[in-house]
């Protein structure tokens, strides 16, 4: 079995350190991977980039990536860079909310 950490949808302005070090801590324990939502007025990618860039095993993904908001295209080329630039670590969920 895998653990996974959701971040779910984040105050990323007040509470930066605090959602930083619980995926460190996840990441120190052996979790597999850590979620974060997206809404209107923050997307999913800046966290979990900020995310990746701070922990060293753990994978991330959006729970989920909003279609309507941006095009394949779009979609297709941050997917493959943050995975490339993580060494793999980026899992991409899409949906339709929004």
């Amino acid at each position: 079995m895998k653990l996974g950490v959701n971040f779910g949808y984040q105050d990323w302005g007040s509470n930066l350190e605090g959602a930083l070090a619980v995926a460190r801590e996840a990441d120190r324990l052996g979790y597999s991977s850590g979620w974060t939502a997206e809404a209107y007025g923050t997307d999913a990618v800046t966290p979990l980039t900020w995310m990746l860039a701070n922990t060293e095993n753990m994978s991330f993904a959006p729970a989920i990536m909003q279609m309507p908001a941006r095009t394949p295209a779009m979609t297709a080329m941050t997917a493959a860079t943050l995975d490339l630039m993580s060494g793999g670590r980026f899992m991409l969920g899409l949906g339709a909310s929004g």
